[in-house]
Order: C-alpha cells, then sequence, then structure tokens
C-alpha cells in the first residue's frame, strides 16, 4: 500500500485535481490520499487557508461575515465546475461553513482552528466525490474517526491511539480522501497541526497502515541542496536520510513539514517526494540510510526569525541549576527554545521571535536580572540560523574551518557555533541581512568545485 499527500498547489484548481486523479489511478497501491485545502493557483493569489482566516476574523468581529464566506464558497464552486460536478457539494460545503462561524467562541484560538480546517475537510469531499464520479470508488474520512490528537496548551500531535484507531484502514477495498491538517481531541475538538502539517497527517496515515511508502507529491521535481530563489541552478538531492531531512526542514526547507518525519520514522516508511505537475520525476527518496557518496555536505538551509536572550553572570558553571531556572522562566510564558550555547559565565538561549512579545519580554529580562541575580541580560532581535548537514560530516575533517572561513569573506560575523551531537549537521547564527549571501558562499565552497 502507497499512502500519497498532496499539497495545495497539487489541489488548488480543477486541473490540478485531475492530475491528481491519473497520479491515483496510474497505481493501484495509492489506496490513502490525504489531501491539503486549494493553495494559490498563482502568484498573486490566494490560499483557501488565507480566506477562510479573513472568514474566522470577520467573525469573531461580529462582522457581517456572508461576504468572506461566499468568497470561500466560489473558490470551491470555481472547482466544482472544472471538474463537472454537480452543485450539491457546494451546499455541502456551504452549509458546513455556516455551522462553523455559528460554532463555540469562547476560546479564539480553537474557534479559529475549526474555520481554517474547513479548507482540507471540504477539499477531502469535493475529491472524493470527484473520484466517484469518474469511475474510481473512494471514500471520504474524517479525522474525527480516529486521529486524536493532544489537549491545549500544548502544539498539537497525535497521541499513539490514533495509530491503532486509523490501522484499519489498511484492508480498504475503496480510495480513502482523507484531509491533511487537523485532528480531534478525545472530547472531540478539533485542532490544527502547524501550518504546513497536511505532511504530518500523510506521515501519521503511513505509520498506522504500515505503507511500503509515503509519497508527498508538491510542485517540484525534488529537494535541491540549497534555495533555488538564493543559489543559482541548485544540486538535486537523489536520496536523503531521515536524520539529514529533519535537519534541513528545521532551518527553511519548506518542501517537507519537519515534524512530518517522525511517524514514518519510527517504523522506517520511505518518503517520495515528488512532482504533481511531473509524476514520471524519480524526486527525492527518504530512507533510514544511504549510500556514501564523496560529497560530505548534503544540504544547506537557512532560516531567520531568531531572537537571542544572551546571560551573564560571573561564576554560572558553578551554581547548579542556573540552566533549569533559566528555562523555567521561559517555560513560564509558554516558549520553546532551539540552542543554548553556553561558556563559563555566560549563555545564550536562541528562540522563534514570533514567541515574543514587548511584554512578555520585558517580564523575561526583569525576572531573570532579579531573581537569577545576572550581571546583564539581554534580548536580540534579527537574526537567521545556516544550517550545514551530511551524513559524511563526522568522517570529515576540517569540515568547520572551511565553513568559517566561507563566512568570513562574507563580512559577516558569526554569533553562535552549535554542533549536534550526532554530527550530521552544523549551525551558525549570523545577523539576518547576511543570510543570503552566507548562503551563496557556503555553497561556493562545499559544491560548486565537486562532483558526486
Amino acid at each position: 500500500m502507497i499512502v500519497c499527500k498532496f499539497g495545495g498547489t497539487s489541489v488548488a484548481s480543477a486541473e490540478q485535481i485531475q492530475k491528481v486523479a491519473n497520479i491515483v489511478k496510474s497505481n493501484p497501491a495509492r489506496k490513502i490520499v490525504a489531501v491539503s485545502a486549494p493553495g494559490k493557483r498563482s502568484g498573486d493569489d490566494i490560499k483557501v487557508t488565507d480566506l477562510l482566516i479573513n472568514l474566522a476574523m470577520a467573525a469573531l468581529k461580529n462582522e457581517d461575515i456572508e461576504g468572506e464566506l461566499q468568497i470561500v464558497v466560489h473558490r470551491f464552486k470555481a472547482i466544482a465546475d472544472g471538474l463537472a460536478l454537480d452543485h450539491t457539494i457546494c451546499d455541502v460545503i456551504a452549509e458546513d461553513l455556516r455551522e462553523r462561524v455559528q460554532g463555540d467562541k469562547s476560546n479564539e484560538e480553537l474557534f479559529i482552528d475549526s474555520i481554517k480546517a474547513a479548507g482540507e475537510d471540504n477539499n477531502a469531499k469535493l475529491i472524493a466525490t470527484y473520484f466517484n464520479s469518474i469511475g474510481m470508488p473512494a471514500r471520504y474520512v474524517s479525522p474525527k474517526d480516529g486521529l486524536v490528537v493532544n489537549d491545549l496548551p500544548e502544539r498539537t500531535y497525535a497521541l499513539p491511539e490514533a495509530y491503532a484507531n486509523l490501522a484499519h484502514l489498511k484492508c480498504t477495498k475503496e480510495i480513502i480522501v482523507f484531509p491533511g491538517f487537523f485532528g480531534y481531541t478525545k472530547a472531540g475538538i478539533l485542532r490544527t497541526f502547524d501550518r504546513g502539517g497536511s505532511d504530518i497527517t500523510g506521515s501519521i496515515l503511513a505509520a498506522a497502515v504500515e505503507a511500503e511508502l509515503y509519497e508527498n507529491f508538491t510542485d517540484v521535481d525534488c529537494v535541491f541542496s540549497a534555495n533555488p530563489k538564493v543559489v543559482n541552478d541548485p544540486v538535486e538531492i537523489k536520496e536523503i536520510t531521515y536524520r539529514e531531512m529533519r535537519e534541513l526542514s528545521y532551518a527553511g526547507f519548506s518542501v517537507f513539514h519537519d515534524e512530518a518525519l517522525m511517524p514514518v520514522y519510527k517504523i522506517g516508511v520511505p518518503v517520495n517526494i515528488k512532482n504533481t505537475n511531473n509524476p514520471s520525476a524519480p524526486g527525492t527518496r527518504i530512507v533510514p540510510r544511504r549510500s556514501v557518496t564523496g560529497r560530505p555536505v548534503t544540504g544547506i538551509s537557512a532560516d531567520s526569525g531568531f531572537s537571542t536572550l544572551y546571560v551573564s553572570k560571573y561564576l554560572m558553571n558553578r551554581e547548579v541549576g542556573f540552566g533549569r531556572k533559566l528555562l523555567q522562566i521561559l517555560e513560564d510564558e509558554n516558549i520553546s527554545y532551539e540552542h543554548t550555547p553556553s561558556g563559563l559565565d555566560d549563555i545564550s538561549v536562541i528562540m522563534r521571535s514570533n514567541q515574543i512579545t514587548l511584554e512578555n519580554e520585558e517580564r523575561i529580562l526583569s525576572r531573570v536580572k532579579n531573581e537569577l541575580n545576572a550581571d546583564d541580560v539581554q534580548m536580540r532581535h534579527g537574526f537567521s540560523m545556516i544550517v550545514i548537514v551530511g551524513e559524511g560530516m563526522r568522517n570529515n575533517t576540517g569540515l568547520a574551518a572551511r565553513a568559517a572561513t566561507a563566512i568570513s569573506k562574507t563580512g559577516a560575523n558569526i554569533e553562535m557555533i552549535n554542533q549536534g551531537s550526532s554530527e550530521v549537521s552544523l549551525v551558525f547564527g549570523v545577523l539576518q541581512e547576511f543570510e543570503n549571501q552566507i548562503l551563496q558562499a557556503l555553497y561556493e565552497e562545499f559544491f560548486a568545485h565537486v562532483r558526486v
């Protein structure tokens, strides 16, 4: 059995959904299809998820929602018309949206989740209807029928019983069309995964049915060794390990959601990233282990939007529990951290800037100063993380020196260096303004003159 997931651009229009049907039909092993909400049809288009957020905000402000609701319905009608479906499915979608906007608004986060999820949920219903209309027996299955997730306030993740609940889908004779992006708590409350979380849904389904392969269809032929918008004609990656992909996805590789690897990694289901618009291309395979090549670095990625909490205190290294107390202050603000490079008398905690507000920054600085008696405490913003990844790095000497030399030639200062214990990644913290220059310099150093 093959589980396949189709992203937003793959299901953005009737023409794209027809391609999806042809791909699924071409291999009888493709029995479970996870789908996103319709994405952009062109560069200046708006994703259905963004239209739904507009609808949710209008409802929360008690504004007239009819106009925003009809924009969403018309988007689905355009798809239905292009697929020669009658408007019965559009009536179903309109009714579903009306029920959602009348839902409980006491928790704004959960209300917005419910509205956003309508994109994937209704697109799955529409695609299942289309499959049946062209003689492909198909059945829509709701995440309510088994995809159990945790409760607030933690980020959303599938509970262990979700896999057991969904395992029966392996016995299906029909094609299962399953909406991505969300699940339900044991109390029946809808919660969404992080944005891009349809990858996670597909991975959960692949693990639950112990699929032989999880195909993730998007709008590119493969994963590249660096961002093609920054580096000209980067090397294509034909095969990559789970660990390598996890590191690259964490730092800006938007082709595949970084959390989506864990379910398939645990039981060893290989992943194949493919292009809906060019399904014959081999794509990129994500596997537990791969053959060694002559190139120690597999990929280089960069992501911006990081902040650093810098704390200095003389003899910090002698103070038992200092690090725990510092991280407890961040936990009290519901903030997660990415890296914690430290010295004898100082420590930096690097976190995503979108977790920081003026209010909680002021509280954090005050508590660190007063409760931990720090000599100096600062919050700095505007950082990027540059990540160099490769299974061959552990057996390659001098790689950090080469990277640091390449970065120095750009005139940028390295604010932080961190190497994971797995030795498959090397992270450099730099000012955001130098991100693209550094990415280009590192690509030139590790890829431009090397052949596999």
